[in-house]
């Protein structure tokens, strides 16, 4: 393994899309959505494992669940679960663990990936890292992975790209477009030149504080101005003053849609964002009547095309409802239409209106 080759795995999100199965005390990277076996940050966790040297795998994650990150990856080192004091988008999380390792190794390749995607090709996402990795080593080049669409998604943000390779599969990045109408989708998918945005970077560490510095320059001067105290005892202290002065901004949005040194490179390794209900449901085993059902004492009578998510220790028969989402916790049910699964995040919001927040 290459000690120049890091990752930080970002872990801070609240997954408010899979409530009510995700808490915001335990989110839905620390569950085992699909029934594997294994939570969501821990098979990102082994993914990059088998590639990374393990003192170079770090985790970005709130400082609430730091304890559920030890319990959930024991062989992770202490001093590599990085806390945020607060929630302020990819920009923040970033610059944190890029700024401290610029003082480790200015000229180390760092992976950032969120914790909570699903990818079912490990060797062929293992080769396309590493490519990534052998390019941002060789130039000043800020890489995003382009996932090749299988459908017109509208729940994806895409990524323009030239025709014209600057290096073996890789490729200039023309234009980001957010989440577009069906038929804009659709005419991305028929042109060949758009892919879905992975979210997943890679970079060297000092090309990325550069751009901090170009792009993002009152989010840089923070970081600068405490990066005596990265990887000191004052470590923790500096990051609770830098937080509240950062912006809450994407990566996207703040450097990646700015700069003229991104990069593409077009993959299929079996990647979902697993954002919502539906995306578990397309990669769950399905029964003849196409229902996808995590829980081993459920009993389906003259039902189909539904999601169902049930606690093994619950007996549930379900009759007569097609294309629903069921999920049963211990203080929460919900039934839900799929095609609304997009309208849970209101739902939830209701729900604190009205109920407050003991049951988010």
């Amino acid at each position: 393994m290459n000690k120049n080759h890091f990752v930080a795995i970002m872990a801070g999100g609240i997954g408010s899309r899979f409530w009510p199965m995700s808490r915001t005390n335990y989110p839905k990277q620390f569950l085992d959505i699909l029934g594997t076996g294994k939570t969501l940050i821990q098979q990102t966790y082994d993914r990059f494992a088998s590639f990374i040297p393990n003192e170079n795998i770090y985790i970005v994650t709130s400082d609430e669940y730091v304890d559920i990150v030890r319990e959930q990856l024991p062989n992770i080192l202490p001093q590599n679960i990085l806390s945020e004091p607060s929630r302020k988008n990819t920009a923040p999380c970033i610059a944190y663990i890029s700024y401290k390792l610029n003082q480790i190794n200015p000229k180390g390749s760092l992976i950032c990936a969120p914790a909570d995607h699903l990818i079912t090709d490990q060797i062929a996402f293992k080769k396309v890292c590493l490519e990534a990795l052998n390019f941002v080593s060789k130039h000043n080049a800020l890489i995003t992975l382009g996932i090749k669409p299988t459908h017109p998604n509208t729940g994806y943000g895409y990524i323009q790209f030239e025709q014209q390779s600057a290096s073996d599969n890789v490729y200039k990045v023309k234009t980001f477009t957010e989440k577009p109408s069906i038929e804009i989708a659709k005419t991305f998918l028929t042109s060949g030149d758009f892919l879905w945005n992975a979210g997943i970077f890679v970079w060297q560490v000092k090309n990325i504080v550069h751009a901090f510095e170009k792009y993002l320059p009152e989010m840089h001067e923070v970081f600068a101005a405490e990066e005596q105290f990265f990887n000191t005892p004052q470590e923790q202290e500096a990051i609770e003053r830098v937080y509240p002065l950062c912006t809450n901004i994407s990566i996207d949005y703040g450097i990646m849609e700015k700069a003229d040194n991104v990069y593409l490179i077009p993959s299929s390794f079996g990647w979902s964002d697993l954002g919502a209900w539906n995306s578990a449901y397309d990669n769950m085993e399905k029964d003849y009547l196409e229902n996808a059902v995590a829980g081993e004492n459920v009993v389906v009578m003259d039902a189909s095309r539904n999601m169902v998510h049930i606690n093994n220790d619950k007996l549930v028969v379900l009759q007569g409802l097609d294309h629903f989402i069921i999920v049963d916790t211990d203080d929460v049910l919900l039934i839900c239409k799929r095609e609304r699964e997009q309208d849970i995040k209101e739902y939830v919001a209701e729900i604190k209106r009205s109920k407050g927040d003991k049951y988010l």
